[in-house]
């Protein structure tokens, strides 16, 4: 029998129809190459194969657009009675008793719920090392990350230890580990998909979105779990497209922008040549393309660093031990109680944040810091607006380095934040971006492409990403594990 586990979820669609494979083979290959390889890898916090087993074996749950494929959850998106804990001990053995709105619309549609992956601690983090499970590891070389936060969800989908997973993006958490593991990433607009169910980190930039093996199961996987929730305030209403429909290969007249703010020194050179030989290839295919600017780049990075700190040091105010999971013993009082369970659930990372986060709000620097960030925030949004007005899409590198080595950068958390440079500005401006492989490097890393649109421009990206993928082969190749 084919290698079920590496093929895409539409191929899978395909031979199911055709009668060429089951459910029930694609999930038991799936969990076979879980328990081959996860033990190096460390993608998953839990793997669920028996109730993943029942629902391949209920008939009446196999219909619909993903009947049968295998989806792993970020361990921030609530399954109801299932553990979920944000890769914190603070949340150890806490069971949501809801389902997150992207889980009731996965299973909807006949998805197979296999698990949760691993993460930085409430997604604080670029290279997965925060989490208290200890760190996920680069499939390509499993001595280097696999980029965070999602770095669970894009390490098991590289390695084909999934077929589609879900990752939350709150500054480039989900495109920027799609990039180093070789695998496709998309940020949807803020308010296309809808929160309700994921534990907040910083509320006005979180966004659930697909991490897949090519672009149409991207457009997929998209497609079921975009929509208007009442359950969301900041969700919005808004019809949703097949994104399947917008996969043409075709992207003549397409109007390029490169902005030259993206490519100075600190860029690795590979990724530069590997990202400008892309860029060439499309305008081979009859896209123009021309420089464009994004004159508030360079402020990117520490406005996001105030306003998610100060987001994120509200949202985690509620673990305080008294209504969720871990508590400290041998407190004297409430205040006790509350000090002695925060230092010793809460990780450094987390701990760095939420004081970041609470000074930045305090009495005389709301204004200095929070306020003024807000400010800046809004020329990055007017900076897109603009260029928008010239281009049809943005293409840009995802990451600035390919995967660096496990402990490089945890001593040095500035060094560590610049990881996101490139991703941060389409979580201000609350734009849809998507990372997509388009080459490796000498060392045979993988090298990702991003590519933004204008809000609710989905179809866009999809066209641009879709030509390039039926012109090279670069999604296509594998780690050797």
């Amino acid at each position: 029998m084919e290698n079920l586990y590496s093929l895409a979820a539409h191929r899978l669609k395909e031979l199911m129809v055709k009668g060429e494979a089951a459910p029930s083979a694609i999930l038991d290959q799936v969990f076979s190459r879980i328990e081959k390889f996860d033990p190096k890898i460390k993608a998953f916090v839990l793997a669920n194969k028996e109730k993943a087993k029942r629902s391949v074996n209920n008939p009446t749950k196999l219909k619909g657009k993903l009947a049968g494929i295998p989806v792993l959850m970020k361990d921030n998106i609530c399954v109801k009675d299932e553990v979920t804990t944000c890769a914190s001990r603070i949340l150890a053995g806490f069971k949501p008793p809801y389902d997150a709105t992207v889980v009731k619309k996965l299973e909807e549609e006949g998805a197979v719920l296999i698990g949760k992956a691993n993460m930085d601690e409430f997604a604080f983090g670029s290279s997965c090392e925060t989490s208290c499970y200890g760190p996920t590891k680069n499939p390509w070389d499993i001595t280097r990350i696999p980029g965070g936060s999602s770095g669970g969800s894009a390490a098991a989908v590289s390695a084909d230890e999934t077929i589609l997973a879900l990752g939350s993006d709150t500054g480039g958490s989900i495109r920027q580990p799609a990039a180093l593991c070789g695998v496709v990433g998309l940020k949807p607009t803020y308010g296309r998909v809808s929160r309700y169910g994921l534990i907040a980190f910083a509320s006005s930039l979180d966004q659930i979105g697909p991490i897949t093996k090519d672009t149409e199961d991207a457009a997929l996987l998209l497609s079921v779990i975009a929509g208007y929730d009442e359950m969301d305030s900041t969700s919005v209403d808004l019809p949703v497209p097949d994104y399947t429909k917008a996969l043409s290969k075709d992207v003549k007249g397409l109007r390029i922008g490169v902005p030259k703010e993206y490519f100075i020194e600190g860029l690795d050179k590979e990724i530069e040549a590997g990202v400008k030989a892309a860029i060439e290839l499309l305008r081979s295919l009859g896209a123009k393309v021309h420089k464009i600017s994004l004159p508030h780049t360079e402020y990117a990075v520490g406005t996001y660093y105030i306003v998610a700190t100060a987001e994120a040091s509200s949202n985690l105010a509620r673990f305080d031990g008294v209504q969720y999971a871990f508590r400290a013993g041998n407190s004297r009082d409430m205040i006790d109680m509350y000090i002695k369970t925060r230092s010793q659930g809460f990780g450094d990372e987390a701990k760095r944040r939420i004081l970041l986060g609470t000074y930045c709000l305090s009495t005389g620097y709301y204004d200095a810091y929070y306020l003024k960030a807000q400010k800046v925030r809004t020329k990055i949004r007017e900076d897109f607006d603009k260029a928008f007005k010239e281009c049809d899409c943005i293409i840009t590198p995802t990451s600035p380095t390919p995967a660096f080595k496990i402990g490089e950068k945890m001593n040095d958390p500035l060094s560590m934040y610049l990881s996101d440079i490139y991703t941060i500005p389409a979580n201000l401006a609350g734009l849809p971006a998507m990372s997509i492989p388009c080459g490796f490097s000498k060392s045979g890393l993988p090298i990702g492409m991003q590519i933004l649109a204008k809000a609710f421009d989905e179809e866009t990206i999809f066209r641009a990403a879709y030509t390039f993928e039926q012109y090279t082969e670069f999604h296509t190749k594998k780690p050797k594990l």
